[in-house]
Order: C-alpha cells, then structure tokens, then sequence
C-alpha cells in the first residue's frame, strides 16, 4: 500500500496547513502503508531556492513513513528549466528516482519536457526513465509522474494535451517494460484514463484552487491490479479561486 499525496502548492493560500493536517491524518490510517509518493507542483510557483528544504521539513516532518517526491510544472518553470532543474535537484532531490517496497518496484520521473516539447539540458527523460525501468529487473512496476498524458477537459471544451511525439515516446517506454498502472496529478481532478492496456490515475488535489476540498489516496496492489480509496480533509476555503493551475 502507499498514499499519493497531490498538489501542494506549498507557498500559496492556506496549503501548508493543509498538508499538515493531511500528514497527521496519514500517521492515523488504520492500516500500514508503506510509502508516501507526492506527484508534484509541491510548491506555488517554482522551487523556492533559499527556503525549499525548510519549507518541506514544515510540512512533512512529522510523517511517519518514508516520502518521495517528482517535480511538476510549477516546480520547474518552463521559462527557465535550467535553472529550476538545478534548484530542483540541489534543494528536493533526482528528477527520475527508482525504490523497491515488497517485491513491486516504484519508478518517480520528471516528464514535463517530453509533455511540453522543451528541453533541459543535461537531462534526457527518455534515457533516464528507460534506465529505472529497466532497472526492476521485470517484476511488477507503478509509475508516477506529473502531467496525465492525456487531453484535458475543463469549461465544457476538450484542451490538446501532451505534445503527441512526447506522449507516443513516453508510452512505447512503458509498454515495453511490466508497468501495472500509471499515477498522476495536475488536473486537480478525479479521472481514470488508459495508455494502451495501462491504466492511468488522476488524483484530486490537497490545494484549495476552484473550492476543491483537501484530499489524498490510498492506493494497493493486490494480484496485478491497482485500487484506490480517498480521503477528505474537513478544511472550508473561503478565498476566491484562481485559474493560474
């Protein structure tokens, strides 16, 4: 079992004290999990340089179980990848990382450059992401990333989503690889969609962005297959929402 945490924004409006209740209701499941995954934009706006360790020390030092975490588009600005990818790696950690829990192998990437069709240099997501695969050995595989490699409804219109040589490149990774399931955030949404026979998660948010209620999810893998339960956080937002995602 893990729990995915989504979406943070930390820095912005009343989310570090969401996070913080949602750690404490973490350390009080009634049953054992064993990681914690956060899918990225863990921070408003880029990685805070000076502040970032302490700020994420703030919100998860009281968690009780192991945590790793992926950037997502706010972590690492576009405008300036370079820089953010450097403040990202010095301040939180690798930008495709690999762990094992109980024979399932859990594969954390970056995937922000192949979704937008940019570049960072020093950084090839498709090397790097292939190596971790690779490095399960063949057993069974979560991965998790930002961005769904999907299209994007919201305000009655369906918005283009990945960049399609991105998602294509992206998904004949995984498919040659035993990938069980797919996890990600960003929509601020609750959706189950599908890249081949591979499903992929979409996590409603713990930011408080369109009124959306605190949540996180309990995931567990069970003979092959991947289920979730969610939790939601008592918290009442009165500040007016923004679109700024």
């Amino acid at each position: 079992r893990f729990v995915q945490i989504p979406d943070t924004h930390l820095g912005d409006r009343d989310h570090l004290e969401r996070t913080r209740r949602l750690v404490a209701e973490i350390n009080r499941l009634p049953v054992a999990v064993d990681f914690v995954v956060h899918t990225g934009d863990i921070f408003a706006g880029g990685v805070p340089e000076e502040a970032a360790r302490e700020r994420l020390a703030g919100a998860f030092r009281a968690l009780k179980v192991p945590i790793h975490f992926l950037p997502g588009n706010h972590d690492i600005p576009a405008a300036d990848p370079g820089r953010g990818a450097a403040a990202y790696r010095r301040e939180v950690g690798p930008l495709v990382h690999r762990a094992a829990y109980r024979g399932v192998t859990v594969v954390f990437a970056y995937t922000e450059p192949l979704a937008q069709g940019f570049v960072v240099e020093g950084y090839d997501p498709e090397a790097e992401i292939e190596s971790a695969l690779a490095g399960a050995g063949g057993g069974p595989v979560v991965f998790f990333h930002h961005r769904p490699a999907t299209e994007d409804l919201y305000d009655g219109v369906v918005h283009p989503g990945w960049d399609p040589a991105g998602r294509s490149r992206l998904e004949s990774i995984l498919r040659r690889h035993p990938v069980k399931a797919v996890v990600t955030g960003h929509f601020h949404r609750d959706e189950l969609q599908w890249m081949g026979d591979i499903p992929v998660f979409t996590s409603p948010p713990v930011a408080g962005y369109w009124g959306r209620q605190a949540s996180f999810r309990i995931y567990e893998l069970r003979d092959g297959r991947l289920g979730y339960r969610s939790v939601y956080l008592d918290i009442q937002v009165d500040i007016p929402a923004d679109k700024n995602r």
